[in-house]
C-alpha cells in the first residue's frame, strides 16, 4: 500500500512525517514559478517513477528531496524557530536529486518536489498539475495521482529592479570538488551551470575573483589576472582569463560584477596575496605582512587600478561594478586602518565606489563607505538614519532572526523578499553559496554529510553553502529554491507598486515578522485578487 498527499513547499517532509489532508492550491502571477511537494510512505521498499503532468501554460520538473544528517541543534534553538525540532538531531531534507525514480524505504515519509512556472503568457484561471507515481515492480503494480491547483492571475510579474543580490562564488571549491586545475578548458566546463544556476534563483551580481579572494582563510590560488614583474616595482598584466570570466558570466545571466577584496579580512591591514604565477604559491609577489598602505603595494595598485579603470570602461562595465575595500572591519582599531585605506584608494581611484560588509554605522557616517552592508541585526539602525545600504546575514543572528539554516523554518526563509522589500534594503549580500571547506582551511569536506564546516558552535549547519556538488553541475536546496520565491514575492510587491509603509504593521524588525506558510498564502492571494 502506497499512502501518499500533496504538501506546501514551505513544511519540510521529516522520516517521521505523517499523512495529512491531501488539498493544494497555489495563487501565482504570470511569469511566476513556484513549487509545492508529494511526500509517500510506502508499507514495503518499492522502486518508484514519478512524472508530472502541467495544464496549458504551465511547465514543471520534479525532483527527489533528498536527506542529510543535522548532528545538534544551534545554541539558540526553540521549537518555534526551528523546524523539526523534535527529531533534530537526525536527518533533514535538503539537497534536491535529479533522479525521479527510486527505491522508498519501508514505513518512511520521502518527498518529491515539484518546481512550476506560469508563463508569462499564460490563460488567468484555476488550472491543475496532475503527479502520478507509479511502481517499477513487475511483481507489484500501484500507482497514486496527485493533483495540486495552480490558480493563475492576470498579474504579469515585471523584471526586479533597484535590488541586487550576490552571493560570494567559490572558484576553488569547484576546483578542488571536480578536480580541475584553474582556467584550464576542463574548469570553464564545469562554471557555466553554477553561474546559470544563481541567475535563475535571482541573483544578478556575480564575484570576479580577479586576485585570490582574501576571505575565509588563506585560499588556494585561483587568480584570473596574469601578473608578470618587469622591474623593481613594476608589473604588467593579461586581462584575457578576466575577460573571459565577465564574458562567460554575462552569456549566463549575470548583469553586475562585485570585484575582489583589495585588502585583508577584518580590518584592511595587510596587501592581499597575488601572484605572478596563477597557480604558484611560490611565486607571491611580496610576504603576506606587507602593510597594505605601504609603498610595494602602493606601487603594485598605482599600476593595476587604472588598467581596471581602462578595462571596465572597454567592456562597458564602470557602472555595472561593485567594489570591495575589506570584509567585516569593526571597531576603533580597524576604523583607523580603514580610513587609511580609504585615503589611499581615493588617491589612486578617485572614480571607485567602496561597498563592504560592516555593521558599525561610524565608517558610513564617515563616508568611508559608500554603501554599506550591514548585519540585519543593526540594518534597521541604518535605515532609521536614512543611510543607502544593502543587507547581509551570515551564521548570526540566529534564534526568531531571518536566516537560512538547515533548521530554520522554510516558511520564515520564504519571508526574505518581505523584508527587504519593508526595509527598503538596495541589495542582499551572502558570502556562502558554495563554501564546501572545512572553516578556515583548504580542507575539502563532504557536504552531503558535513554542513557546517566542522565550525560548530561557531558556525551553522547550513549556513555555508545553498547548493551542492552534483557530477555535472550543482544540486539545488529546498533553502535555495525557497529563498528565490522570496525573491519573486519582493518581484511582486514592487510590480503592484505597494508602498513598503502598507507593511510596517506586520513587519517590524529581521526577528519580529510573520512566520507562517498561512500568513503568506492569503497575503498572496489577497494582493493577486486586488489587481
Amino acid at each position: 500500500m502506497i499512502q501518499a498527499w500533496v504538501c506546501d513547499s514551505l513544511e519540510r517532509v521529516f522520516p517521521s512525517s505523517t499523512p495529512q489532508r491531501s488539498l493544494l492550491r497555489l495563487d501565482v502571477a504570470r511569469g511566476e514559478k513556484f513549487s509545492f511537494q508529494v511526500a509517500v510512505i510506502p508499507d514495503c521498499p518499492l522502486v518508484l517513477n514519478a512524472k508530472v503532468n502541467c495544464a496549458p501554460g504551465l511547465t514543471a520538473i520534479i525532483r527527489r528531496v533528498g536527506y542529510v544528517p543535522l548532528l545538534r541543534r544551534n545554541e539558540s534553538a526553540t521549537a518555534n524557530n526551528t523546524e523539526g525540532y523534535d527529531v533534530i538531531p537526525g536527518l533533514v531534507p535538503d539537497p534536491l536529486y535529479d533522479d525521479f525514480q527510486y527505491t522508498l524505504p519501508p514505513r518512511s515519509a520521502s518527498a518529491f518536489w515539484i518546481s512550476g512556472m506560469a508563463a508569462p503568457d499564460c490563460r488567468p484561471g484555476l488550472k491543475k498539475i496532475q503527479v502520478v507515481l507509479a511502481s517499477t515492480d513487475l511483481h507489484r503494480k500501484e500507482a497514486v495521482t496527485l493533483t495540486a491547483g495552480i490558480q493563475v492571475h492576470p498579474v504579469r510579474l515585471r523584471p526586479r529592479s533597484g535590488f541586487d543580490v550576490t552571493h560570494w562564488f567559490y572558484a576553488d571549491a569547484l576546483c578542488d570538488w571536480y578536480k580541475a586545475d584553474p582556467w584550464t578548458e576542463d574548469f570553464w566546463r564545469i562554471v557555466p551551470p553554477y553561474i546559470r544556476n544563481v541567475a535563475a534563483h535571482g541573483q544578478n551580481v556575480l564575484y570576479v575573483p580577479v586576485f585570490t579572494p582574501p576571505l575565509d582563510g588563506v585560499k588556494r590560488p585561483t587568480q584570473l589576472l596574469g601578473v608578470r614583474r618587469t622591474g623593481k616595482d613594476k608589473y604588467a598584466f593579461d586581462w584575457s582569463q578576466v575577460r573571459r570570466w565577465i564574458r562567460t558570466a554575462r552569456q549566463c545571466g549575470i548583469e553586475k560584477f562585485e570585484w575582489c577584496h583589495l585588502f585583508t579580512q577584518w580590518g584592511a591591514r595587510f596587501a592581499i596575496r597575488i601572484y605572478q604565477n596563477q597557480f604558484s604559491e611560490d611565486t607571491l609577489l611580496w610576504p603576506p605582512e606587507t602593510p597594505g598602505t605601504g609603498e610595494i603595494y602602493r606601487a603594485f595598485l598605482a599600476q593595476f587600478l587604472p588598467q581596471l579603470h581602462r578595462f571596465l570602461l572597454r567592456e562597458k562595465l564602470l557602472d555595472r561594478s561593485l567594489f570591495h575595500l575589506s570584509d567585516e572591519p569593526h571597531g576603533d582599531e580597524h576604523l583607523e586602518s580603514y580610513r587609511q585605506t580609504r585615503a589611499m584608494l581615493r588617491e589612486l581611484a578617485p572614480w571607485m565606489k567602496v561597498m563592504d560588509a560592516l555593521s558599525d554605522i561610524r565608517f558610513a557616517k564617515e563616508k568611508l563607505v559608500d554603501m554599506p552592508v550591514p548585519s540585519i541585526r543593526t540594518a534597521k539602525q541604518f535605515w532609521a538614519e536614512q543611510i543607502p545600504c544593502w543587507h547581509y546575514y551570515c551564521c548570526s543572528p540566529r534564534g526568531d532572526y531571518l536566516n537560512r539554516h538547515l533548521e530554520t523554518p522554510l516558511a520564515l526563509i520564504r519571508m526574505s523578499g518581505w523584508l527587504f522589500y519593508r526595509f527598503q534594503a538596495r541589495g542582499f549580500l551572502h558570502w556562502g553559496y558554495n563554501y564546501w571547506y572545512k572553516s578556515q582551511t583548504r580542507q575539502l569536506i563532504n557536504p552531503f554529510f558535513e554542513s557546517d564546516g566542522l565550525a560548530a558552535p561557531g558556525w551553522v549547519s547550513g549556513d555555508p553553502f545553498v547548493v551542492y556538488p552534483g557530477p555535472n553541475g550543482p544540486l539545488d536546496s529546498i533553502r535555495w529554491e525557497v529563498f528565490a520565491e522570496s525573491l519573486q514575492d519582493y518581484q511582486l510587491l514592487q510590480t503592484l507598486n505597494i508602498s513598503p509603509e502598507k507593511l510596517a504593521g506586520e513587519f517590524v524588525d529581521y526577528n519580529q515578522f510573520p512566520k507562517s506558510a498561512a500568513w503568506l498564502r492569503s497575503r498572496r492571494r489577497r494582493l493577486l485578487q486586488t489587481k
